[in-house]
């Protein structure tokens, strides 16, 4: 089997879109095997469907009982337990539709896409398509 080089998140909502690219963390409750170093490409319900908003690499991984009281509250509200630290992240100047890259052939769709593995071609590949195709 092939270990993934990163991953694709899902972020269900604008806030919490923001969230990621104003202060480089995302909580998740998503069980994968976490890396620093990982690339993850980040997913948004948009106008067009589902799209491609950015991407990051994770710099550090904390449990939910590392953070801060303030992140522990939220961490149970939502059920998160673990907040992934990204080294830096990047938005997209556009969104790249799902179903505009190769992972329309996967037939993936909405929370099916979250927290699914990549190898490192296809995170090259996405990130490149959104670079080149919207620049």
């Amino acid at each position: 089997m092939i270990k993934p080089n990163g991953y694709i998140l899902r972020i269900a909502t604008k806030e919490w879109v923001d969230q990621v690219f104003n202060f480089a963390i995302y909580y998740t409750s998503t069980h994968r095997n976490w890396k620093e170093g990982q690339s993850i490409i980040f997913v948004s319900k948009t106008s067009k469907g589902d799209a491609f908003v950015g991407y990051g690499e994770i710099g550090n991984i904390y449990a939910s009982n590392e953070l801060s009281e303030e992140e522990k509250r939220q961490c149970e509200k939502w059920g998160w337990q673990k907040a992934l630290e990204f080294k830096y992240v990047i938005r997209f100047d556009k969104s790249l539709p799902v179903k505009e890259t190769f992972i329309k052939e996967l037939k993936l769709r909405g929370k099916s896409l979250h927290g699914f593995p990549l190898k490192d071609t296809q995170v090259k590949e996405i990130i490149k398509q959104a670079e080149q195709v919207h620049s």
